[in-house]
């Protein structure tokens, strides 16, 4: 399982009613740091998979979205669990900052 690219269509049914806990990483595609640490949400999407969603947001295809979550720069990184936003964290962080991240929430 990679990352799944979702819009205001699909953020309801892809993130808030998932049962996972999900990893949303809002981004652009003009963005370096966020291109630096694609990779790694793949490795994390595929090392967790069994618990984990891994979802992508086009800041500039989503404005609506990026506004509703107050989404300031860019990588911003957001676990939900439950529909809710429950952790974050900003800018193009490492594999273990990542997975520090992700298994704080479990």
């Amino acid at each position: 399982m990679m990352t799944i690219s979702v819009d205001k269509e699909t953020f309801s049914s892809e993130v808030l009613q998932n049962n996972k806990l999900v990893l949303v990483d809002f981004w652009a595609e003009w963005c370096g740091p966020c291109k630096q640490i694609a990779p790694r949400l793949d490795e994390i999407s595929e090392k967790y998979s069994e618990n984990l969603s891994v979802c992508k947001v086009d800041v500039d295809s989503n404005r609506e979205l990026a506004l509703q979550y107050n989404v300031r720069s860019i990588p911003s990184l957001m676990i939900f669990k439950e529909g809710e936003m429950i952790d974050s964290l900003m800018g193009a962080v490492s594999l273990e900052e990542l997975e520090d991240l992700v298994t704080r929430n479990f």
